[in-house]
């Protein structure tokens, strides 16, 4: 019997092109980048880096690419696994990175919005900051657990679910250090915080899984 074998070439290729991005910003910022990649054990990167940050970030543009492909990849992974009788079909998976890219995007701009509203620019910026950098982050060390499903573990609905669960540490990680340093404006103002976790955190993932789920349909 033959049995049809999935290509990973794209993977392959939008892989290296993650890599590329990683390099360059090594390369052009890498004081910045050592002190990012400690991000998970010390707030030296959130201290220094803070206070420089600019509306567009070069340094995070370059992750935040990387971070698109990475979890594009393992999304459009985890559903080949999932759904074992589709293959690998390049325009869905653009539809994949065009899709999470403009959420992301979208995201970013409406809770700059709400920080303009209420004016709390500072605190928001700070926020955000915080969070992009604890997600890049995740993209980092996603780039190299794809590269270990793709071509050495093969994968299953245990080790992705292993996956989901390490993403959401280091992000939850992220979310407890700005609730840490931004604790005493939260507590005070904690209906918000409520109103905000579910319209612009929880909000878009259920979005996403239940547009996914009908497409699956």
């Amino acid at each position: 019997m033959m049995r049809e074998i999935i290509s990973y070439e794209w993977f392959t290729i939008f892989m290296v092109l993650g890599l590329v991005f990683i390099t360059i910003a090594k390369v052009l910022f890498t004081n910045r980048f050592l002190d990012f990649i400690g991000v998970l054990g010390n707030s030296k990167y959130l201290k220094i880096y803070t206070k420089d940050q600019k509306f567009i970030d070069f340094f995070d543009a370059l992750l935040f690419f990387n971070l698109v492909i990475s979890f594009s990849i393992f999304s459009y992974l985890a559903y080949l696994t999932l759904v074992p009788t589709q293959t690998f079909e390049l325009d869905i998976f653009l539809k994949f990175i065009l899709g999470i890219t403009a959420l992301s995007l979208i995201k970013i701009l409406v809770e700059r919005l709400v920080g303009s509203l209420f004016e709390i620019d500072k605190i928001i910026d700070s926020y955000l900051f915080q969070k992009t950098s604890y997600k890049n982050f995740s993209g980092f060390v996603l780039l190299m657990i794809n590269a270990l499903l793709l071509y050495t573990i093969n994968p299953s609905k245990p080790i992705l679910l292993a996956v989901v669960l390490v993403m959401a540490l280091i992000n939850l990680m992220g979310f407890m250090t700005s609730f840490k340093i931004h604790q005493k404006t939260l507590t005070n103002n904690i209906f918000y915080f409520i109103l905000y976790l579910c319209a612009l955190e929880i909000g878009p993932y259920l979005i996403l899984y239940k547009l996914i789920v009908e497409y699956k349909a």
